[in-house]
């Protein structure tokens, strides 16, 4: 006969266990029911009606102001500075004097290259005299003694040629003591001192005309294709609050290989001042035309959700994919249709209520 005192407890637990798995089961259904109930209700979105108008695609990026022409100028030869005649911020016409070189050597080598030539001229005219006097004493001169003084003033006169070609290229190279400007404009950088040593390595001085200022900017390879020269710009100086206008006017035939930028250049279409290096926010008008255009939220996996009669409706869509907050769509939408700006979380079917502005 089974013993009470143990089947009870066995009873209870087992009723325990029922108990525990239908009040799981109801919580369960009762989430089920909550969750259907709450899917079941609208989403409340912000939506916008797309209306064709006039869309722009503009670049934007940060350059530098920077002189049209500037030069580096270097000594062409090994010597020591006697005197520095320009300092940084000065305003030179081309040919104006920028420093002295020692210059000792160079000159006795011209020295002597002009007592050479000198020699050479004497020796010619000598030559030239035998002659015409030989010539002059007629039949009582043999033809080999006319013979031998005309070639020796054809050797005298080759000799002089040589002996002054000798002199322009030692002036040549003394001239290369005396760096000058090689056009007007301002000296941005001067690298050189009084008794200092320099090589043709060595910077001397930085010109910049800066009548022409341009700003260089490089654009990223990514849209390299899209930049070409002549088209618009709006210039803003940094610390500036106004827009100057100003057109794209050069870009590079090649992308740099190490940054993947492009490098570009663009003017300005008034004259300005400005230091050297100033940074410069530059919008580059690539594209103006009439589109559609959408919210870069409203776009999920290359489509939008249109409110169709209460309900999120997914629609493929072709943009032009450009760094902006707005994307220009070229096929999937019509002017008229209702898009949800922002599409997280929506999903296909979803009941839909616009919310009041």
């Amino acid at each position: 006969m089974p013993d009470p005192s143990v089947s009870a407890p066995a009873k209870s637990k087992r009723n325990l266990r029922w108990w525990l798995l239908a009040l799981a089961l109801a919580v369960l259904l009762m989430g089920a029911v909550i969750w259907k109930a709450a899917a079941n209700q609208p989403a409340v979105v912000a939506v916008e009606q797309v209306e064709l108008g006039p869309v722009s695609r503009v670049l934007a990026v940060n350059g530098q102001i920077a002189a049209r022409r500037s030069v580096v100028i270097r000594s062409a030869v090994s010597a020591t500075v006697l005197t520095a005649d320009a300092s940084e911020g000065d305003l030179l016409a081309a040919g104006d004097l920028l420093a002295t070189l020692d210059a000792s050597q160079a000159q006795a080598a011209a020295r002597q290259a002009q007592s050479a030539l000198d020699q050479g001229l004497v020796k010619q005219a000598q030559a030239a005299t035998n002659l015409g006097r030989l010539r002059d004493l007629g039949r009582n001169v043999t033809r080999a003694s006319l013979e031998d003084a005309d070639l020796s003033l054809q050797s005298a006169a080759q000799d002089v040629a040589r002996l002054r070609a000798q002199l322009d290229q030692a002036q040549i190279v003394l001239d290369h003591y005396t760096l000058r400007a090689p056009i007007s404009g301002t000296v941005m950088q001067q690298g050189v001192e009084p008794g200092q040593l320099i090589d043709p390595a060595t910077v001397a001085f930085t010109l910049a005309d800066l009548t022409d200022l341009i700003v260089e900017t490089d654009v990223d390879e990514v849209y390299a294709t899209q930049i070409t020269p002549g088209q618009s710009a709006t210039l803003q100086l940094i610390g500036a609050s106004d827009m100057r206008p100003g057109r794209v006017q050069f870009v590079s035939p090649s992308v740099d290989a190490a940054t993947g930028g492009l490098s570009v250049k663009i003017g300005f279409d008034t004259m300005i001042k400005a230091p050297v290096g100033l940074t410069v926010t530059a919008n580059i008008m690539v594209e103006q035309r009439q589109g559609l255009t959408v919210p870069r939220t409203a776009l999920m996996d290359d489509a939008v959700f249109l409110v169709i009669d209460g309900t999120a409706k997914s629609t493929p869509v072709q943009v032009i994919d450009w760094p902006a907050t707005r994307l220009i769509v070229t096929k999937g939408l019509v002017a008229g249709d209702v898009v949800i700006v922002d599409a997280t979380g929506i999903t296909e079917g979803q009941p839909i209520t616009r919310a009041v502005p």
